[in-house]
């Protein structure tokens, strides 16, 4: 009999301890679920790379995600919202933090825009594309237009940058460079001209064995470079509306018509 009341007394002890336990443990939850904890602010701060944000604000942000937030400062899921906030326009990569008692402070990472991407998208510089609007670009960046098929932005960007390596000194930018379905590339220029560079054997995912006697894409551009300060000589000040630098020993230049200049 004594070991039996020693068992009852240990069954009435621990169904006493849950007990309180459960009557904590639901006065915790709803402590925590009290409007006092909804999140109320967001705190933007720049990540390490970062010295400022130029292109999100804390009042854009809220008013994307606002409706999307799930749980007060003890209940957001973090991974989730920074999955969330690296949806919206402008943001590369995010980390998030709670800040007692209502705010979560998120330290951002933006796209640093590098070009214009197809009809509404951008490509950073890290040759990634991502969707935001060219309005809300500050006057003084003017961004060149890349355009080419899915996929294919990293190519597009290292293109973009052998182009206007070999035109800088040249003082000629350039202002749109495609690549088309056929992975056949054009370009066109700050003055104005168009180029024609064909397929580029050496990068050429269509045909990549390239094609018999092609010249690679660098040489054709080269030639032409080399070749600009007599061409610019021997058309004596004319504009030039397009090259075609396709030829295997040369290429082909159609001028700009001649503005006709009225008589007195």
């Amino acid at each position: 009999m004594f070991q039996d009341a020693r068992l009852i007394n240990f069954i009435a002890n621990s169904l006493a301890v849950l007990a309180v336990c459960a009557l904590l443990l639901g006065a915790v939850v709803w402590v925590a679920q009290r409007p006092y904890f909804a999140i109320s602010s967001l705190r933007l701060q720049p990540a390490e790379a970062e010295t400022d944000l130029r292109f999100v604000t804390a009042s854009s942000l809220s008013e994307t995600i606002k409706d999307k937030l799930r749980g007060n400062f003890f209940f957001i899921d973090l991974d989730e919202t920074r999955r969330l906030i690296e949806t919206t326009p402008w943001v590369r990569h995010a980390r998030v933090q709670r800040v007692w008692p209502d705010s979560l402070t998120i330290y951002i990472e933006e796209h640093q825009p590098l070009a214009l991407w197809n009809e509404n998208e951008m490509i950073n510089t890290w040759g990634e594309s991502f969707l935001a609007y060219a309005e809300e670009l500050p006057d003084d960046i003017v961004l060149p237009h890349l355009k080419g098929p899915e996929d294919s932005e990293r190519l597009v960007v290292q293109r973009y940058a052998e182009v206007a390596r070999w035109f800088a000194p040249l003082h000629l930018r350039v202002n749109e460079l495609e690549l088309s379905p056929r992975y056949a590339w054009e370009a066109t220029l700050s003055d104005g001209m168009r180029l024609t560079l064909g397929r580029d054997p050496a990068a050429d995912i269509a045909d990549p064995h390239g094609r018999s006697g092609a010249v690679p894409f660098a040489a054709r551009i080269e030639r032409f470079v080399e070749a600009w300060p007599k061409l610019a000589q021997s058309i004596n000040g004319r504009e030039i509306a397009h090259a075609d630098l396709r030829y295997p020993n040369g290429f082909a230049i159609t001028l700009a018509p001649v503005t006709p200049t009225p008589n007195k």
